[in-house]
């Protein structure tokens, strides 16, 4: 086997864009050029996809960089078809970088004669011969026992404590994270530590998936920058409903921070005409040109954080160290 000198990066179509700037973030940590491996992920005239590789990967640490977001079932079948053909081309590792996992809402059985979609998108993930996964902000943390490899899950909220503490610098006191379900209780502890501020819960409860029919603030959030954080973001009902608790009970601004912005549907109209001040979105998952124009939604960068999760990976270093915020200012200086 020859020595790996590098680690390879190759692409998917569901974000080119992040891999491109995951590939310029490394060629910068590293002083040298990386680039995507040449390769070709195309569909034939039926929509069965095609992938052929035009570099040598014998040997090689691969890591393909593909969110399985919408399309959902294309692009995941990408990812398989992609491990498959570096599998037979007999590359050394093969890591799949997946900022947004796609079906692990699907965790568990909510009723009688229904899937754990999540875990056979693992099983068949491991079929294909991936033998390690990165990703951010899994829906669910029991996810990954769903896989018998190595999963290393990254959080946004290092990243997001960063950007809440450059953009409310002057209003700090007045900051309250909101967890906008019991649920996310965690998600949202984990975020006020980082940035030492109060608590508050949004509790839901629902007649039917898509719908909220009561919500009830617990806590005081009267005269607080109200910041509701949350991993996902699809039809964004649920947040705009929860804004307008907010404010209903005092609060003197609301914003935003979700890891994945699915935005589905009428998610870009809904936020754009609702009462929060700003989202605040990652790039795990490529941004239409709806969201891009949005004049109260933005993006924050998640290439630093993974360029350097990759090299940590290929060197054998930690991962975890990219969960505080100290490792990160240095990686997200001049960026956030």
């Amino acid at each position: 086997m020859p020595t790996v000198v590098e680690p390879k990066l190759i692409a998917g179509n569901a974000n080119l864009p992040l891999a491109q700037a995951i590939a310029r973030r490394m060629s910068l940590y590293r002083g040298m050029s990386v680039g995507l491996v040449d390769a070709r992920v195309e569909r034939f005239n039926d929509q069965e996809i095609f992938v052929e590789v035009y570099e040598n990967v014998r040997g090689e640490d691969m890591f393909i960089l593909q969110s399985t977001s919408r399309p959902a079932n294309d692009n995941l079948m990408e990812l398989l078809i992609m491990a498959d053909a570096l599998r037979r081309s007999s590359a050394g590792r093969i890591t799949a970088v997946i900022p947004y996992f796609g079906y692990a809402r699907q965790d568990r059985r909510t009723k009688a004669r229904t899937p754990i979609s999540a875990k056979l998108v693992a099983n068949m993930m491991v079929t294909a011969g991936i033998e390690r996964v990165l990703t951010m902000d899994l829906h669910a943390a029991q996810i990954q026992g769903f896989f018998d490899i190595p999963v290393d899950n990254l959080y946004a909220s290092p990243i997001f404590a960063i950007d809440i503490l450059t953009q409310f610098k002057d209003e700090r006191e007045d900051l309250m994270v909101v967890s906008p379900d019991v649920g996310g209780v965690a998600r949202a502890r984990e975020l006020a530590k980082r940035i030492n501020a109060p608590l508050s819960i949004v509790d839901k409860r629902r007649e039917k998936p898509g719908e909220v029919a009561e919500m009830t603030v617990i806590g005081d959030v009267t005269g607080k920058n109200c910041i509701i954080v949350d991993d996902i973001c699809d039809t964004a009902g649920t947040l705009c409903k929860a804004a307008e608790v907010l404010m209903a009970h005092g609060a003197k601004e609301v914003h935003a921070y979700i890891t994945h912005g699915v935005l589905s549907g009428p998610a870009v109209e809904r936020i754009t005409g609702s009462v929060m001040k700003s989202l605040v979105i990652s790039d795990s998952i490529q941004a239409p040109e709806p969201v891009r124009k949005a004049t109260n939604i933005r993006v924050v960068p998640t290439a630093p954080m993974f360029a350097q999760a990759i090299l940590n990976i290929w060197n054998g270093t930690s991962v975890s160290s990219l969960f505080e915020t100290d490792t990160l200012v240095p990686i997200y200086e001049g960026i956030l």
